[in-house]
């Protein structure tokens, strides 16, 4: 297995649709494969990456 990752980002996009498609990303990965998401900010642009096994 390899370390994957899966980014959502978005400038129009509120936090809570961003972390809401984020979350259903992370939830369709499964907990066993789940490794962590992170979150920045920068420029009005938001950015939420889902790290995974794959």
């Amino acid at each position: 297995m390899s370390v994957q990752s899966k980014i959502f980002k978005s400038t129009f996009d509120t936090w809570a649709e961003m972390c809401q498609e984020a979350g259903a990303f992370a939830t369709s990965v499964g907990r066993e494969r789940l490794i962590s998401i992170s979150h920045s900010a920068d420029s009005h642009q938001g950015v939420i990456i889902v790290w995974y096994w794959a």
